[in-house]
């Protein structure tokens, strides 16, 4: 296989069914709606931190799928003239919003977890592990059902942390009452709290880099700038290709403009074909589906200073 071909592998994947995103982020909402609830009763009853600190983060973790869901409908609106390319980035938006929203919970947790470090409490450990468990079993279903939709979009990347965020919080209120059944440590449930506060911040910092990377317009993770350009100049009857810029207009929807300059004697209706299957090598080899190509007949001047 060659180069052209193992990008091909890297880049050419279909966007997930918008309807099957939708229906997966409307069962994790439903299920961490009802988990909230639940573990914000226990966590008073049983007074654990950790079940507290997980029950606030499924609180961001239902505003956060209600941000994705809405951003969700508002991509599926048509372009309009003033919209040229609808409404894609509103999942950008919400990716970041809910990066947010994860850096509020992470330092409520750290502070919270400070305090009864220095201030221990005691906490029931048989329950909270019972409600741990729920939590771990639904965290992780709701999971799975967001991974296998999620495809290369950061709206549904940032549904699918908080989900992964809080399965990983119901463990750590699992380990946390383990240690308090067993050895009757109950600064153990504020020491778990820190690492989930610190798993939590890691993932709202890589979500908030990566929305922040498309909203400047950089070139799409993973895919070169350079390695495409090779790519188009090396097609018969290309002598150069100039003024290339790569980006994205939403996380899984990558774009393309660029100059391409056709030898002379090549006239409109041959140019058109090249335009054509030039494209066509764009789609197929780098999953790029949105290219606008200016073809030339002769270098341009400021072509030649890498302009």
């Amino acid at each position: 296989m060659d180069s052209r071909g193992l990008v091909a592998a890297d880049h050419n994947h279909a966007r997930p069914s918008r309807w099957a995103q939708r229906r997966a982020l409307w069962v994790g909402l439903v299920a961490n709606a009802g988990l909230m609830v639940g573990e914000a009763v226990a966590g008073l009853a049983f007074r654990s931190l950790a079940l507290l600190a997980d029950a606030v983060h499924l609180l961001t973790d239902v505003s956060g799928l209600a941000i994705a869901l809405l951003a969700l409908r508002l991509i599926e609106r048509p372009a309009t003239p003033r919209h040229s390319f609808g409404l894609e980035r509103a999942e950008v938006l919400a990716a970041q919003a809910n990066g947010v929203i994860l850096l509020g919970a992470s330092a409520w947790v750290f502070y919270e977890a400070a305090r009864r470090l220095a201030h221990p409490v005691h906490v029931a450990g048989g329950g909270v592990l019972a409600v741990a468990t729920v939590g771990l079993v639904v965290n992780v279903g709701s999971a799975w059902l967001l991974g296998r939709v999620r495809g290369r979009s950061l709206n549904m990347r940032g549904a699918w942390l908080h989900l992964g965020a809080d399965a990983l919080g119901s463990l750590g209120a699992m380990v946390a009452a383990v240690i308090i059944l067993g050895w009757d440590i109950h600064r153990s449930d504020p020491a778990i709290s820190l690492l989930i506060g610190a798993l939590v911040l890691w993932a709202a910092w890589r979500l908030l880099r990566d929305t922040t990377h498309v909203l400047l317009e950089a070139a799409p993770r993973g895919m070169d700038p350079e390695a495409v350009a090779h790519a188009l100049s090396e097609e018969d009857g290309v002598l150069s290709v100039h003024h290339l810029h790569l980006w994205s207009v939403a996380s899984d929807l990558p774009a393309l403009s660029a100059h391409v300059v056709l030898a002379a004697d090549t006239s409109m209706h041959e140019a058109q074909l090249k335009a054509d299957h030039l494209k066509a090598l764009l789609a197929e080899g780098f999953g790029i589906e949105h290219a606008t190509l200016e073809l030339e007949c002769h270098e341009h001047p400021a072509a030649e200073h890498g302009e």
